[in-house]
């Protein structure tokens, strides 16, 4: 976990338009909250997300990976950006290259992802339509700590949301998307304020937690006598 120094200083990674961004700007902004945006760094030059960090008063970095050799030099050059910011927390936030062992060996437990599944189910790209070929009945979102094996590491929030009758990707995505910009939020301010630990590399909430309802999906239904009575 990153140490408490003032307001924890916060640097996002990026690659596309940057709503998730947008949720932890916003969440940033709230007066007394206890974590800070230090820097935003894209690997792709004129995306939405640095306008997003520009208009939030938020310095904006470009570290473009072509003009890279490899993985490590670019992975080396993302290192030394986030510590010129002195960055505590790095958030990955649409992100979409794949970083070395390495780079996340350094950041362990201080590099946190959002995944629009329900891990571990559904792993990878095309997540929603691995959900609609699956034939569940809940999809969802996960915010957890990076490991070096592909969308896995300790799970710190999780969102769910219904797959219903007729969903294509397009209207599944949007109602996971509408998900990850509560639970990403939530996940930055559980780290803020200090209320997980980790565990045997499993996140405890130190606070307690209501507890939640089961959820059925299609939703239990009244009985109706059986045709003919």
């Amino acid at each position: 976990m990153p140490p408490v120094t003032g307001r924890l200083r916060v640097g996002v990674l990026v690659s596309g338009s940057g709503t998730n961004l947008q949720a932890l700007i916003d969440l940033c902004a709230m007066p007394g909250f206890p974590a800070e945006i230090v820097v935003v760094i894209s690997n792709k030059p004129d995306v939405l997300a640095l306008e997003r960090a520009a208009r939030g008063g938020i310095a904006c970095r470009v570290i473009a990976h072509r003009a890279y050799p490899d993985r490590p030099s670019f992975d080396g050059a993302l290192d030394q950006a986030l510590r010129e910011h002195e960055v505590e927390l790095v958030c990955l936030a649409g992100f979409m290259r794949v970083l070395t062992t390495a780079f996340v060996e350094l950041w362990r437990d201080r590099l946190i992802n959002i995944h629009p599944s329900l891990l571990p189910a559904f792993r990878g790209l095309h997540t929603h339509a691995q959900a609609l070929t699956a034939g569940v009945r809940f999809s969802g979102c996960t915010v957890h700590f990076v490991r070096p094996e592909l969308d896995d590491g300790p799970i710190i929030v999780q969102a769910v949301v219904p797959v219903l009758p007729g969903d294509d990707e397009v209207g599944l995505a949007a109602r996971v998307q509408a998900a990850e910009h509560r639970a990403y939020p939530l996940a930055l301010r559980l780290i803020a304020e200090r209320r997980i630990r980790l565990i045997d590399d499993r996140v405890e909430v130190l606070d307690p937690v209501a507890e939640v309802p089961a959820l059925l999906n299609p939703p239990d239904l009244p009985t109706h006598p059986p045709p003919g009575r």
